[in-house]
């Protein structure tokens, strides 16, 4: 195993200690342990392509435990009322919907190389400052108004790369 793909099972791993300090309302635990994950996550990209070590498993690994965490973040910040629960469907059901659309477009035989795309960047980027704001919020170091706001681009953003990624699909399944 490489150490590009070492660093991603290491994030992955990180996601119950997440939820445990999160659940237990231990946030500053919470917070680094997110940020721990966020730093595992930019490292094991930058080392893959530095070193060359990109692998098959990495490509398969990195982005799920991207989802793992960010799917866990907000179902137990949902579950806790910590954010809204509207906010927790878009965020989850847009997953579960691309994840179904990658299967079906697999089973249906076609050859798709998933690539994230700028969208899905920014979609991703705005998730995780939205988490790490309610994480903060709950310090008292972010302002509950501001929440608001975060939450609006977070939905947007979601939902348009949601709908894009379903364009992309449907121009796979009908070329």
């Amino acid at each position: 195993m490489n150490l590009p793909n070492f660093l991603t099972l290491t994030r992955i791993l990180l996601v119950p200690f997440f939820v445990m300090a999160v659940v237990y309302r231990y946030f500053p635990y919470a917070i680094g342990v997110f940020f721990a994950a966020g730093i595992t996550d930019g490292l094991d990209g930058l080392l893959a392509r530095s070193l060359r070590q990109k692998t098959k498993l990495g490509a398969i690994l990195d982005p799920l435990a991207d989802k793992l965490l960010l799917t866990s973040a907000y179902i137990t910040l949902g579950v806790l009322h910590l954010i809204p629960f509207w906010l927790t469907l878009v965020v989850v059901s847009r997953d579960v919907i691309i994840a179904l659309g990658i299967l079906v477009i697999l089973i249906l035989g076609f050859n798709y190389e998933i690539r994230p795309r700028m969208v899905s960047k920014a979609t991703t980027l705005f998730q995780i400052i939205t988490v790490l704001a309610v994480l903060c919020a709950q310090l008292g170091h972010v302002k509950s108004r501001y929440l608001l706001i975060l939450y609006l681009l977070t939905a947007f953003l979601t939902i348009t790369s949601g709908l894009y990624y379903m364009y992309l699909g449907m121009e796979i399944v009908n070329t």
